[in-house]
Protein backbone atom coordinates (compact mmCIF):
# COMPACT_ATOMS: atom_id res chain seq x y z
CA UNK A 1 0.00 0.00 0.00
CA UNK A 2 1.28 3.46 -0.93
CA UNK A 3 0.62 6.66 1.02
CA UNK A 4 0.17 10.24 -0.13
CA UNK A 5 0.52 13.27 2.11
CA UNK A 6 -2.37 15.72 2.05
CA UNK A 7 -1.46 19.37 2.67
CA UNK A 8 -4.29 19.79 5.17
CA UNK A 9 -7.70 18.52 6.16
CA UNK A 10 -10.54 20.07 8.14
CA UNK A 11 -12.38 17.94 10.67
CA UNK A 12 -15.78 18.48 12.23
CA UNK A 13 -16.38 18.47 15.99
CA UNK A 14 -16.57 14.65 15.93
CA UNK A 15 -13.16 14.33 14.23
CA UNK A 16 -14.53 13.39 10.80
CA UNK A 17 -12.73 14.83 7.79
CA UNK A 18 -15.10 16.91 5.66
CA UNK A 19 -12.58 18.91 3.59
CA UNK A 20 -9.30 18.10 1.89
CA UNK A 21 -7.08 21.03 0.93
CA UNK A 22 -4.11 21.41 -1.38
CA UNK A 23 -1.79 24.41 -1.18
CA UNK A 24 0.57 25.67 -3.89
CA UNK A 25 2.69 28.81 -3.81
CA UNK A 26 2.63 29.10 -7.58
CA UNK A 27 -0.59 29.71 -9.48
CA UNK A 28 -2.79 26.65 -9.58
CA UNK A 29 -2.71 24.59 -12.73
CA UNK A 30 -5.07 21.90 -13.97
CA UNK A 31 -2.94 19.20 -12.37
CA UNK A 32 -3.64 20.61 -8.87
CA UNK A 33 -7.36 20.11 -9.45
CA UNK A 34 -6.75 16.57 -10.74
CA UNK A 35 -4.55 15.84 -7.74
CA UNK A 36 -7.29 17.06 -5.38
CA UNK A 37 -9.87 14.95 -7.21
CA UNK A 38 -7.58 11.92 -6.93
CA UNK A 39 -7.16 12.41 -3.16
CA UNK A 40 -10.89 12.84 -2.68
CA UNK A 41 -11.63 9.69 -4.68
CA UNK A 42 -9.12 7.66 -2.65
CA UNK A 43 -10.41 8.70 0.76
CA UNK A 44 -12.99 6.33 2.22
CA UNK A 45 -15.28 8.66 4.11
CA UNK A 46 -17.97 11.26 3.67
CA UNK A 47 -16.04 14.28 2.43
CA UNK A 48 -18.15 17.13 1.10
CA UNK A 49 -15.57 19.74 0.14
CA UNK A 50 -12.22 20.25 -1.53
CA UNK A 51 -10.09 23.39 -1.42
CA UNK A 52 -7.25 24.57 -3.63
CA UNK A 53 -5.19 27.46 -2.33
CA UNK A 54 -2.48 29.50 -3.99
CA UNK A 55 -1.21 33.02 -3.37
CA UNK A 56 -3.91 34.43 -5.68
CA UNK A 57 -7.10 32.47 -4.94
CA UNK A 58 -8.82 30.11 -2.56
CA UNK A 59 -11.10 27.85 -4.61
CA UNK A 60 -13.74 25.79 -2.85
CA UNK A 61 -15.38 22.78 -4.52
CA UNK A 62 -18.12 20.33 -3.66
CA UNK A 63 -17.37 16.60 -3.84
CA UNK A 64 -20.14 14.02 -4.25
CA UNK A 65 -17.88 10.95 -3.96
CA UNK A 66 -17.52 10.77 -7.75
CA UNK A 67 -17.29 14.26 -9.21
CA UNK A 68 -15.54 17.46 -8.26
CA UNK A 69 -17.77 20.45 -9.01
CA UNK A 70 -16.63 23.64 -10.63
CA UNK A 71 -15.55 26.07 -7.91
CA UNK A 72 -18.59 26.99 -5.81
CA UNK A 73 -16.64 29.90 -4.39
CA UNK A 74 -13.43 31.69 -5.34
CA UNK A 75 -11.96 34.01 -2.73
CA UNK A 76 -9.01 36.35 -3.07
CA UNK A 77 -6.27 34.81 -0.92
CA UNK A 78 -4.72 38.13 0.12
CA UNK A 79 -8.09 39.57 1.14
CA UNK A 80 -8.59 36.63 3.51
CA UNK A 81 -5.10 36.03 4.83
CA UNK A 82 -3.99 39.65 5.34
CA UNK A 83 -6.24 39.54 8.38
CA UNK A 84 -3.79 37.02 9.90
CA UNK A 85 -0.58 38.44 8.40
CA UNK A 86 -0.88 42.11 7.39
CA UNK A 87 2.21 41.79 5.16
CA UNK A 88 0.76 38.90 3.14
CA UNK A 89 1.51 39.53 -0.53
CA UNK A 90 4.45 41.82 0.24
CA UNK A 91 6.97 39.07 0.93
CA UNK A 92 7.84 35.62 -0.33
CA UNK A 93 5.45 32.98 0.96
CA UNK A 94 6.37 29.31 1.27
CA UNK A 95 3.78 26.53 1.08
CA UNK A 96 4.10 25.58 4.74
CA UNK A 97 3.42 29.17 5.85
CA UNK A 98 0.54 29.54 3.39
CA UNK A 99 -0.95 26.34 4.81
CA UNK A 100 -0.55 27.68 8.36
CA UNK A 101 -2.37 30.91 7.45
CA UNK A 102 -5.24 29.01 5.79
CA UNK A 103 -5.54 26.83 8.89
CA UNK A 104 -5.56 29.94 11.09
CA UNK A 105 -8.46 31.30 9.04
CA UNK A 106 -10.40 28.02 9.18
CA UNK A 107 -9.84 27.74 12.94
CA UNK A 108 -10.95 31.35 13.37
CA UNK A 109 -14.15 30.44 11.53
CA UNK A 110 -14.53 27.47 13.90
CA UNK A 111 -13.69 29.17 17.21
CA UNK A 112 -13.58 32.95 16.59
CA UNK A 113 -10.20 33.10 18.30
CA UNK A 114 -9.22 36.31 16.48
CA UNK A 115 -12.50 37.83 15.40
CA UNK A 116 -16.22 37.43 16.09
CA UNK A 117 -16.69 37.68 12.32
CA UNK A 118 -13.69 36.21 10.46
CA UNK A 119 -13.12 37.03 6.77
CA UNK A 120 -15.68 35.44 4.42
CA UNK A 121 -17.75 33.99 7.29
CA UNK A 122 -20.99 34.88 5.51
CA UNK A 123 -19.82 33.23 2.29
CA UNK A 124 -18.75 30.09 4.15
CA UNK A 125 -22.18 29.98 5.80
CA UNK A 126 -23.90 30.45 2.44
CA UNK A 127 -22.11 27.50 0.80
CA UNK A 128 -22.70 25.24 3.80
CA UNK A 129 -19.13 24.92 5.00
CA UNK A 130 -19.39 26.96 8.20
CA UNK A 131 -21.59 24.48 10.13
CA UNK A 132 -18.99 21.74 9.49
CA UNK A 133 -16.23 23.99 10.82
CA UNK A 134 -18.02 24.82 14.08
CA UNK A 135 -15.96 23.42 16.97
CA UNK A 136 -13.82 21.47 14.48
CA UNK A 137 -10.12 21.60 13.73
CA UNK A 138 -7.55 21.32 10.99
CA UNK A 139 -4.56 19.07 10.56
CA UNK A 140 -1.51 19.40 8.29
CA UNK A 141 0.35 16.71 6.37
CA UNK A 142 -2.18 13.93 6.81
CA UNK A 143 -1.15 10.55 5.42
CA UNK A 144 -3.67 8.95 3.05
CA UNK A 145 -3.38 5.29 2.10
CA UNK A 146 -3.72 4.86 -1.66
CA UNK A 147 -5.08 1.54 -2.84
CA UNK A 148 -4.18 0.74 -6.44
Amino acid sequence: MKTQTLDFVAKDKDGNIFLIGEVKTNNLRGNAREQLKHYLSQYHGNISFGMLVDTENIQIFRWNEQELSEPIQILNTADILRFYDPKFGQKQIFESYLTTLVEAWLRDLAYHWKSPKPPAAAVMEEIGLLPHLADGTTEEEVELDIVR
